[in-house]
């Protein structure tokens, strides 16, 4: 399958002098059509930058990203935010959904910006929430849910649409159990339709549902390799 996400050593500095800070050095790493791969680490080692970085939140100091064979430093900000939202579903860790907009509309908004009609949208929207169970909040704002339920519309947003790249940080952080793994089975899902998944979490049981696991320390990639036998295997056997 073809490459959906490349990082060609990517490096982040933040600050200067003796307040300078190696967020990430030399990392390298492909995602194919398909394929899921879980960024590991402790805190502070890199995983969320190199999310944010991977998703063109963030500019890397050096190195190039690309997105399905094109250079990101060869797009003007306009154009990223256009990929964006056409191609890159994101997940963040405090969920940034609009306080101002219902669950619906928080899906919805990508998709109208991006010149989907209103009715087309709604429908999308309502779908992606069947999807996660949450078909009866629709029109309930983000105060009125709790951590759980603003995490699986957040996951809904980013899953709703034609996303080709789907980045996730530490998705089933808010979750119980039964309710996080059916969101992974949804992420699989989508990679299974040629969708590329990125994974930053600390949680074993979450990275076995992965093809491959990337364990980051002190911002480097130190090793590759695959998940041992986890639910994704016992999946695919039944």
């Amino acid at each position: 399958m073809s490459p959906v996400l490349e990082l060609r050593g990517i490096t982040k500095v933040y600050g200067a002098g003796a307040a300078q800070v190696h967020a990430l050095t030399g990392v390298d790493l492909t995602v194919r059509a398909g394929e899921m791969v879980a960024v590991m680490g402790p805190s502070g080692s890199g995983k969320s930058t190199l999310l944010t970085i991977a998703g063109s939140l963030e500019q890397p100091t050096s190195g190039e990203v690309l997105v399905e064979g094109v250079p990101l430093s060869g797009m003007s900000r306009s154009e990223q935010a256009r990929m964006r939202r056409r191609r890159v579903g994101y997940v963040f860790q405090d969920f940034n959904l609009l306080p101002g907009l219902t669950a619906a509309e928080n899906i919805t908004l990508p998709l109208e910006l991006d010149g989907t009609r209103a009715k087309v949208a709604a429908t999308a929207a309502l779908r992606a929430l069947e999807q996660v169970g949450l078909t009866d909040q629709a029109g309930r704002y983000p105060d009125e849910l709790s951590g759980g339920q603003r995490q699986r519309v957040a996951i809904a947003r980013a899953l709703v649409g034609e996303r080709r790249l789907l980045l996730a940080d530490e998705p089933s952080g808010a979750l119980d159990s039964r309710t996080g793994e059916t969101v992974i089975r949804l992420l699989r899902s989508a990679c299974r339709q040629g969708a590329a998944a990125v994974l930053a979490t600390h949680d074993a049981q979450l990275a076995a549902w992965a093809d491959r696991v990337v364990f980051v320390r002190d911002g480097v990639a130190i090793d590759q390799t695959a998940p041992p036998a986890g639910p994704e295997s016992l999946l695919a056997e039944s």
